[in-house]
């Protein structure tokens, strides 16, 4: 025959010491769905004269703070271009252009906004961009949370 041995009151309660404490450690994590909310406004303005125009692009952080932002859009016309900028350092390859933040401006608190521009020329139309991103979020004038 074949005895199992009792376990000792020792590690009865080691074992639910632990398991209280495994327990305890998961109830204060938080869930996944428990992300920062994201979002951003932009507002676009334009002085246009023929060939060339001014550009005022005013980003509003309606999110979590964030810290050296880059800010994106497309020229809808293909003849558009960025000549020369300001309050941030601009790129464009092709009609994708981004503007990254300068040392001074790169910290937006929520609620927070930055002004930055650019002087422009164009050839054919000078639509302005209908997106925006603010570091990759689509800036929509609201918040949503982002997926997991």
């Amino acid at each position: 025959m074949f005895s199992i041995p009792r376990p000792s009151r020792r590690h009865l309660l080691v074992g639910g010491a632990v398991g209280a404490l495994a327990l305890a450690a998961t109830a204060v994590l938080p869930s996944p769905n428990a992300m920062a909310a994201t979002g951003c406004a932009v507002t676009y303005t334009t002085n246009s004269w023929p060939g060339g125009f001014t550009a005022t692009v005013a980003v509003k952080n309606l999110g979590d703070p964030v810290s050296n932002w880059t800010l994106g859009f497309t020229f809808p016309d293909g003849g558009q271009r960025v000549v020369q900028g300001w309050s941030a350092t601009w790129q464009q390859s092709g009609s994708s252009v981004t503007a990254r933040s300068a040392d001074y401006n790169g910290a937006l608190g929520t609620g927070a906004s930055t002004t930055v521009g650019f002087n422009g020329s164009w050839t054919g139309s000078n639509p302005n961009p209908t997106s925006f991103t603010l570091n990759g979020t689509v800036c929509t004038g609201g918040t949503g949370t982002p997926p997991p």
